[in-house]
């Protein structure tokens, strides 16, 4: 699984950053073809050339070129690219800078209300995006003093074009959603990430919830801590496939997150009484 922006490595791919933030990552060739990602931040794909396939929890896009995907923080995604063509630029938001958008742009969010969008919104690219991309372009082989100002130029437009080609308003939702500061279920997050290797912080940060306001409010909620009940979940997943897949005890380790298969052992046998093999 990649995390990113963390895991953009220098070399890797060609970046441009606002301070220390990745705005925009572009790599032509195709790395790996198949691979498991996670947003630590909201992100916008470009299709630029060729095409890819997403798979989220709920959806499953086949995207081509001149198409954008918006994910919104927290999205799993599994992409496949589809041939040995495929291009993009993939842009990444700080919910700060999001939030200073909205405010300073109050006026064209004034009939928004929050309300639940998908993980994954799809838009079609127009004439005015298309010239605006590749306005970006020039930026990854310039050496202007002043580009720090420019990409955060370029980060506002950005946002008022994918508004403009946003015929079904959804993301104006998700933007005004993340300047209310509206914090997520936490039934949903974690019948939904539970299985998944994140961290407590992590989680927290998908909540929209600091660290200490997560473990209070999981608390008051599911009157225990986070990792005893992922635990838990995660155990009872397992019992659940060992009964009913052909799954090996490795394979079941790694499809709940576990990353040692003899860890995962010594907690399923304290909780059942038997080993995982025996249990099967």
């Amino acid at each position: 699984m990649l995390r990113v922006p963390s895991d953009i490595k220098a070399g890797q791919f060609e970046s441009l950053k606002i301070q220390e933030t990745t705005f925009v990552a572009y790599r032509s060739n195709v790395y790996p073809e198949r691979n498991e990602l996670f947003f630590e931040e909201v992100a916008v794909v470009v299709v630029l050339e060729g095409e890819k396939r997403f798979v989220s929890l709920a959806q499953d896009l086949h995207v081509k070129k001149g198409d954008i995907l918006f994910f919104q923080r927290g999205c799993y995604s599994m992409n496949e690219s589809i041939g040995s063509d495929y291009r993009s630029l993939v842009f990444f938001f700080q919910e700060k800078l999001l939030k200073e958008f909205v405010s300073q742009h109050l006026r064209l969010f004034e009939k928004s209300s929050p309300s639940q969008t998908e993980a994954i919104l799809l838009l079609q690219s127009s004439a005015t995006f298309e010239k605006f991309i590749d306005s970006l372009l020039p930026y990854f082989q310039s050496n202007t003093l002043f580009l720090n100002q420019f990409l955060r130029l370029k980060f506002q437009e950005m946002l008022l074009h994918l508004l403009e080609i946003d015929g079904s308003q959804q993301l104006k939702s998700v933007l005004f959603n993340i300047y209310r500061g509206q914090k997520t279920e936490l039934d949903f997050l974690m019948n939904n990430y539970y299985l998944k290797p994140l961290s407590i912080n992590e989680l927290a940060h998908l909540s929209g919830r600091s660290l200490s306001a997560f473990k209070r409010d999981f608390e008051a909620q599911f009157h225990t801590s986070p990792a005893a009940w992922i635990k838990q979940r995660r155990l009872e997943h397992a019992a659940f496939l060992l009964k009913n897949s052909s799954q090996n005890v490795s394979e079941i380790s790694m499809a709940i997150g576990y990353e040692s298969v003899s860890h995962f052992i010594k907690a399923f046998k304290e909780k059942y009484g038997e080993t995982p093999k025996r249990s099967k």
